[in-house]
């Protein structure tokens, strides 16, 4: 039997042939296009980008940073807590509580973030002194006019932190729900307390699901806190605001706020992606780990509320 003419010989591979992909190509010449001319038009704009790093450094714009930092961390903190005893609620069979729960969550969810921050702020149109008197004597524990209790820092707390809890409330609310029921009859059928099925069982295996709405919650608080500067409170926009007016360099000034928002919020991605890793063993690396610095340029390459999948 003759071989047929186009058959390759023994030990000849066919040819191979390259699949062109000629709609990536295209597309991803028009996206280099479209951002070579963004690139174009905004170096001819009219601003210093030179002076953008001294901003960087200036007192005032450092001062609001650290404010911006602090005040997230202490309101988002306080969300926690009140969130999940307010969770803890919501899940009660005690009927009282579980209306409570949710006409606190109806509340601070329901109004906005700045109608919080001005309500808080301006408490002292309704409660003069704050006064907690010690019983049975006429000493007071606390006897300060409102004013003076309720700073701009106290009242943008006040207002981030509640606002946050209710939402924090639904969280952790859906993390523990997400948890078997039969492990924690389990638990409760060895002779488990609560206290130990809750610590022990229900929220360590919650905490896959709160995580990562709880660390996009936390970028938002960072950016939110910028709602603070109508009242006066001294975070970045403010610290910008004050800078811009005296030197006029206004793009200037907001371009370095930005640059310290993105570095902000790049570290928080960092935590995230570890607190994530740490509670969820399936977005573990199985290969090499990689440096620390290897995350920290991947959690700057990936826009926020993202997380890389990494």
């Amino acid at each position: 039997m003759t071989r047929p003419v186009d058959a390759p010989g023994d030990g000849e591979l066919l040819p191979q042939v390259r699949i062109r992909h000629w709609g990536r190509v295209v597309a991803g010449l028009a996206v280099l296009a479209v951002l070579g001319l963004l690139f174009q038009a905004i170096s001819r704009g009219d601003i210093d980008y030179a002076s953008i790093p001294a901003l960087l450094t200036q007192d005032v714009i450092l001062e609001g940073l650290v404010d911006t930092i602090v005040l997230a961390v202490v309101a988002q903190a306080g969300a926690i807590v009140i969130g999940t005893v307010v969770a803890l609620m919501r899940t009660s069979a005690n009927p009282v509580l579980r209306w409570v729960s949710w006409a606190y969550i109806w509340v601070f969810r329901g109004l906005p973030v700045l109608l919080q921050i001005l309500l808080w702020y301006n408490i002292a149109l309704v409660f003069p002194a704050f006064s907690i008197p010690i019983p049975f004597t006429d000493a007071y524990l606390l006897d300060q006019p409102a004013n003076v209790i309720m700073t701009g820092f106290l009242a943008a707390l006040l207002g981030l932190g509640l606002n946050e809890s209710a939402y924090m409330a639904e969280i952790v609310r859906a993390g523990l729900t997400s948890v078997d029921r039969g492990q924690t009859e389990a638990a409760k059928s060895i002779g488990m307390s609560p206290a130990k099925v809750l610590s022990r069982v229900v929220l360590p295996q919650a905490m896959r699901v709160i995580i990562p709405p709880t660390g996009n919650d936390f970028i938002n608080m960072l950016k939110g806190t910028s709602i603070a500067s109508v009242i006066g409170f001294t975070e970045l926009i403010h610290a910008a605001n004050a800078l811009s007016s005296r030197s006029l360099a206004v793009m200037e000034t907001l371009l370095a706020v930005a640059v310290w928002y993105m570095v902000v919020v790049s570290v928080a991605n960092v935590g995230q992606y570890y607190l994530e890793r740490h509670y969820n063993a399936s977005i573990r690396p199985t290969g090499t780990r990689g440096s620390v610095w290897a995350k920290v340029g991947g959690s700057l390459r990936t826009p926020p509320f993202m997380r890389s999948s990494r």
